[in-house]
């Protein structure tokens, strides 16, 4: 049976309307004060809205209830908020590593992949691509971006280990969340 609308890029139509939801909701002042007023729950909240913060369609909710949020410590609320996105950062990272290892592996070995990838190391060599993978990979993670593709790089492409990966994480989410509550 064929579809009556055919999206070619329903995920990116999702995230976008995921987006434009988020900023109507959270522009509305009520929401605004319902946030504010959670009370003792509010750093369990800051730790869930971490959570949230790491994936695609729930980072910009996450995002509008960190701006519409005050807390009294600023710096607590982002560590928390840092440690709820590290926490779904490792089980993303943990899921990718036991599930798409065998794809990566066949992905690197294709006559394609060897060929681009020759081709960007004689433009700019190893080490070069290795730090700028690292920088995007840690602004994926470090703003309200899906974190997904941030850690399916380093989870696919390097040979991050889970502690390393963990200490990045933390560091940039928390970064990321710090930016975010003092706006």
């Amino acid at each position: 049976m064929k579809r009556l609308f055919k999206f070619r890029y329903p995920k990116i139509v999702t995230l976008i309307i995921a987006i434009v939801l988020a900023y109507i909701i959270f522009s509305n002042p009520k929401v605004g004060e319902f946030v504010a007023n959670l009370g003792t729950l509010s750093y369990l909240g800051v730790f869930i809205a971490g959570m949230l913060f790491t994936f695609g369609f729930t980072s910009p909710f996450s995002a509008g209830f960190f701006i519409a949020l005050s807390p009294q410590n600023l710096f607590l609320a982002a560590i928390i908020g840092g440690a709820g996105a590290l926490f779904s950062d490792l089980v993303i990272f943990k899921f990718i590593r036991i599930t798409f290892e065998d794809e990566f592996y066949r992905l690197r070995h294709t006559k394609a992949i060897r060929k681009v990838e020759h081709l960007i190391e004689t433009m700019i060599g190893h080490k070069i691509k290795m730090y700028l993978m690292y920088v995007f990979a840690g602004f994926l993670i470090a703003s309200p971006l899906p974190d997904e593709a941030g850690v399916v790089m380093l989870a696919g492409l390097t040979k991050i280990k889970t502690g390393a990966l963990a200490i990045l994480s933390f560091i940039l989410n928390t970064l990321g969340i710090l930016v975010l509550l003092t706006l």
